[in-house]
């Protein structure tokens, strides 16, 4: 019926985002054709069917052509299930959790390994997660996962403040006493409307 194609449109349009929005390109009664199936597979939309099906010959086009049809009865569960689509097509957000600093007290040079700090964990814990290096309160280098933490020559998993280890930072060898290690954790997390 009409009253419900005006009711959905209406409702989709009000999901629309800064980032994404749902596009009606055709709205109308009656059941789903072959005319409707050739428009979403030129837009590259889904056909979607509230309290009706498609016919024989639209459903047969639509497997050809790969355009897929969604039937529903109820007007949330089809609100729910577009709202869902444009939540995955939303950017994720990253989230940076601090972990703790460790300042560098000395450099040595290790043959076959290169640079290693000897550090001392001035603030919360340090553990092979990701860091950035600072100097003078300025990033010099952001990189992935800490290479090397060691405690007394053993391998460990994490260092808690005022505790001093040994770190290595893999291909990057421009370390100084006084650098402060940052650790942190990235999350990503996915956003919805």
């Amino acid at each position: 019926m009409q009253g419900s194609a005006e009711a959905i449109v209406g409702s989709l349009d009000k999901l629309a985002h800064e980032e994404v929005r749902a596009r009606v390109v055709l709205s109308g009664v009656g059941a789903i054709n072959e005319s409707d199936v050739q428009l979403a597979k030129t837009s590259g939309a889904p056909v979607i069917g509230f309290n009706v099906r498609a016919s024989k010959e639209a459903r047969d086009l639509a497997e050809r052509e790969g355009v897929e049809i969604r039937y529903y009865a109820i007007i949330y569960d089809l609100i729910d299930d577009i709202k869902g689509v444009m939540s995955g097509m939303l950017a994720p957000h990253t989230r940076e959790t601090f972990l703790g600093n460790a300042e560098i007290l000395e450099v040595f040079n290790i043959s076959k390994v290169g640079k290693v700090a000897g550090v001392k964990v001035t603030e919360g814990v340090v553990r092979k997660a990701k860091v950035r290096i600072l100097r003078d309160n300025v990033v010099i280098q952001e990189m992935g996962t800490l290479t090397t933490l060691k405690r007394f020559k053993e391998e460990v998993d994490q260092v808690v403040m005022g505790q001093e280890c040994g770190m290595s930072f893999g291909a990057f060898q421009d370390i100084k006493k006084g650098d402060v290690i940052e650790c942190f954790n990235v999350e990503i997390v996915q956003r919805s409307l």
